[in-house]
């Protein structure tokens, strides 16, 4: 995902310093490599968008139940462990931000995996519950009613926790280059709407 973000932000970048090449051989074949930069680039933002927008069911995936019945609304994030490999890869997830007395639903890939853990943020870095969860049967969903501010393991938590700052720090870093492939989109639309009136 990064890859494209990044080929994208620097064909469109280029796309920008080609709007200068007005005339000679190089016009037609400039203009031709802009307008198929921007196809590309709408084309791949949209599909994206509507992707992230549906709802996450995936085939054979456990369906998790998160509910809050605590007093205060929780940021909650699920660590899922991958036993298959030795060095236990670690696979992060955003649940949401979950009010009292609600819940959220999120659908994990567990085909190599038995176990995975719930961690709770009070804010953005007050991690106040985490739970740790073994899946011996696959074929049922799970449900979690978070009813206390607990923390099963500090070893446990503190890795969740490291593990939870990484995938925010990767989003964040997507989040900064998605904007700026938005700018130069916006420019080179704006360019090549504005040459042709």
């Amino acid at each position: 995902m990064v890859f494209v973000v990044l080929l994208i932000f620097w064909a469109l970048f280029f796309s920008l310093i080609l709007s200068k090449v007005k005339r000679g051989k190089g016009a037609e074949w400039a203009k031709l490599f802009r307008i198929v930069t921007l196809v590309f680039a709408i084309s791949f933002f949209t599909y994206w968008f509507i992707k992230k927008s549906s709802v996450g069911i995936v085939k054979d995936s456990v369906a998790l139940q998160v509910i809050n019945k605590l007093p205060q609304p929780l940021d909650f994030y699920v660590v899922i462990l991958n036993d298959s490999d030795a060095s236990k890869v670690i696979e992060t997830k955003h649940i949401g931000k979950i009010r009292p007395e609600y819940f959220r639903i999120q659908y994990l890939k567990m085909d190599t995996s038995d176990e995975y853990w719930v961690v709770g943020y009070l804010g953005k870095k007050n991690l106040v519950y985490f739970s740790q969860h073994s899946l011996p049967n696959k074929n049922i969903d799970q449900i979690i009613e978070v009813q206390n501010y607990i923390n099963q393991s500090a070893r446990l938590s503190d890795l969740a926790k490291k593990q939870v700052e990484a995938y925010n720090y990767e989003n964040i870093k997507l989040g900064i280059w998605v904007t700026l492939d938005f700018l130069l989109l916006f420019l080179n639309l704006v360019l090549l709407i504005r040459k042709r009136r």
